[in-house]
């Protein structure tokens, strides 16, 4: 990445602010859900967004991925910004950005077999025909670490970490430049973690992805980021190069999730 480069995605001022339930009738109470946050992201890197649950760090992920729209704030997408999020918008959006959410359970359709849930990307969007499509997903099997035969099986059939694999498979599918993680280790265990981090790893450096890894655990972030957003209260309190707000941490907070952090995992060398 040089100076010259222009980000992939990039936030300017982003607001995001719901209207919630609670209140009085004539007077709805409003979440700041995001507040004023710029955050770019370039070709070939990894940002990890980090904070506590209710930050603001999934909102965030929805708007870089075209799910949610700002209540203000720019939005671009490959030089393009972004003026309305129609289901045009979106589906053009999720050619270049692909999502991979925190449960695959509940993101995987429980009534269809793999195959089906890989190929339907491809059909939604018109890309090949049959038998390419076919051969694109099973071409996906081993890259994701699965074999051929979990093509045949339903969601219900495959353990929490297979299943994570084929949401990793069915988000590749489209051949994005962009990943969106949000939480994608969470709900597994943590032998399963090791391995579907160093899976993302793998891919990133095969594919030349670029990723926005999103976590609540700093040191999930600190194994697997290039470059770190803090998140605090809607608000990114801190940003830099990974070894940078790791070693040398400058706000308050991310003091504190560092001390509240165990290192479960660090970074190998070679």
């Amino acid at each position: 990445m040089t100076s010259t480069d222009a980000p992939l995605i990039d936030l300017r001022d982003v607001e995001v602010t719901f209207t919630s339930r609670t209140g009085s009738l004539f007077r709805r109470n409003r979440v700041r859900a995001v507040r004023g946050i710029s955050l770019q992201l370039y070709r070939g890197e990894t940002v990890g967004i980090v904070g506590e649950s209710g930050c603001g760090k999934s909102t965030t992920a929805n708007v870089l991925c075209g799910l949610q729209k700002p209540t203000a704030g720019t939005v671009t997408v490959r030089g393009e910004k972004v003026a309305r999020f129609s289901p045009a918008v979106r589906r053009r959006i999720g050619r270049v950005v692909s999502v991979v959410f925190q449960d695959p359970s509940s993101a995987l359709n429980p009534r269809m077999v793999v195959r089906e849930q890989l190929i339907d990307p491809l059909r939604i969007h018109g890309i090949g025909t049959p038998e390419e499509r076919l051969r694109r997903v099973q071409e996906l099997m081993p890259q994701v670490g699965l074999p051929e035969s979990a093509l045949e099986a339903l969601p219900s059939q495959l353990s929490g970490g297979q299943r994570q694999r084929v949401a990793i498979a069915r988000a590749l599918v489209l051949d994005p430049e962009v990943i969106i993680a949000d939480e994608p280790t969470s709900a597994l265990d943590v032998s399963v973690r090791a391995q579907i981090l160093n899976l993302f790893m793998d891919l990133k450096r095969e594919l030349g992805l670029s990723m926005v890894f999103i976590s609540h655990d700093i040191q999930t972030i600190r194994y697997i980021s290039d470059r770190i957003a803090v998140m605090n209260e809607g608000k990114i309190v801190e940003e830099g190069p990974s070894e940078v707000i790791l070693d040398r941490p400058e706000d308050a907070y991310t003091r504190t999730l560092l001390a509240a952090a165990p290192s479960l995992l660090r970074p190998t060398t070679s």
